[in-house]
């Protein structure tokens, strides 16, 4: 599906906890309002994917968020890494806020999976190969530590842009960091950093609101009825046109396809966000705890086989019912006590690690 680890006075999406149970005077409600609606987004994509194999309804909800809620995140998190720089304090934020995230849930996961399944053999740890969710906290380190070039170069869209369609003719990049997803969202991440706060403004008119329940209506039609040369794996942006069995000239057309699609949809996804405080703007401050710790339950849920638990759930009643626990799920992850509780290791200080000039 949020997904990234900031200081409070620097958000993205998703964004580490400030302290408190209520959204910080000086925070901007709309983005944390985007914030937390994009991450139940997240969770819903994940709990409506095994529904996808029973349900057109599913699959055409499902693959709708699949072709904006990423962007949407790496966008706003594009956003707000505008003042990155390699200044020692924003590298100690770096490292705390995302390398040290993802070093232990790569280690948690890897465990965790062991004891879940108790007749599989422990995995080997893995640093290279980010496990699940961690690939995007291994985007954002590499997004945010060249974030001066992009803000260096003449034309940095283009370039990104160039760059990602380049990498998915490229199938031997591997799975290292996941690069495939890292150079294919790029652009957005870029486009982020040139973004201002006027430009999220534009969205907000009324014209726009509007259009967007017959842009959504479409791209949901679409997906209910796929034309047959549509390869779903596409929306992944996880593969190279090889890897997808596609010649490699539909890289560019696919890639640029659906960088207009989620660009389209993301403006309509904002336009939608609202822009005073509302009940869930707090929560806007943990979604990279409801994103890194969702997945443990959603995992479980495989796993375990819940979703074969009762005929019921697969009909649109349990679909009604996964939907309504999946918000309820990323909701309280998000909440004050559970960032309480990990911020140790979502957020850590850390104070003792770094030089005095780095604070």
């Amino acid at each position: 599906m949020s997904p990234t680890a900031t200081p409070a006075t620097v958000v993205t999406a998703p964004g580490p906890a400030t302290a408190g149970a209520t959204a910080p005077t000086g925070r901007d409600p709309f983005f944390d309002n985007a914030k937390y609606l994009a991450i139940v987004l997240v969770a819903l994509g994940h709990a409506w994917q095994p529904l996808t194999y029973t349900s057109r309804t599913a699959t055409a909800l499902y693959y709708t968020v699949y072709a904006f809620h990423m962007p949407a995140f790496i966008l706003i998190s594009g956003y707000f890494s505008r003042s990155f720089d390699l200044s020692p304090a924003k590298v100690k934020r770096l490292v705390t806020g995302v390398v040290v995230p993802y070093v232990v849930f790569e280690v948690a996961y890897t465990y965790f999976q062991h004891w879940a399944e108790d007749d599989a053999p422990p995995e080997s740890i893995s640093l290279t190969n980010p496990w699940y969710l961690n690939w995007f906290l291994a985007a954002l380190f590499v997004w945010r530590l060249t974030t001066p070039i992009w803000k260096a170069i003449r034309w940095p869209v283009p370039v990104a842009l160039v760059i990602s369609v380049l990498a998915a003719v490229s199938p031997d990049i591997g799975s290292d960091f996941d690069l495939q997803r890292v150079l294919q969202f790029l652009p957005f991440f870029v486009i982020g950093l040139h973004l201002e706060r006027h430009h999220f403004d534009l969205v907000r008119r009324r014209w726009v609101r509007i259009a967007a329940v017959p842009v959504f209506a479409a791209v949901i039609a679409v997906n209910y009825w796929p034309p047959p040369q549509l390869n779903t794996e596409w929306f992944f942006h996880n593969d190279s046109a090889q890897g997808l069995h596609e010649p490699a000239w539909t890289a560019p057309v696919a890639l640029l396809a659906l960088f207009a699609c989620a660009a389209v949809l993301t403006a309509c996804f904002l336009a939608w966000v609202p822009r005073r405080r509302m009940w869930f703007t707090a929560l806007g401050g943990g979604t990279l705890y409801g994103f890194l710790l969702h997945g443990f339950l959603i995992k479980l849920s495989r796993w375990w086989e819940w979703y074969d638990a009762a005929e019921w759930i697969r009909r649109p009643v349990g679909g009604v019912v996964v939907t309504v626990l999946a918000i309820g799920m990323m909701t309280v992850l998000c909440t004050a006590p559970v960032r309480r509780v990990f911020r140790c290791v979502v957020e850590p200080r850390m104070d003792w690690a770094f030089r005095t000039s780095a604070k």
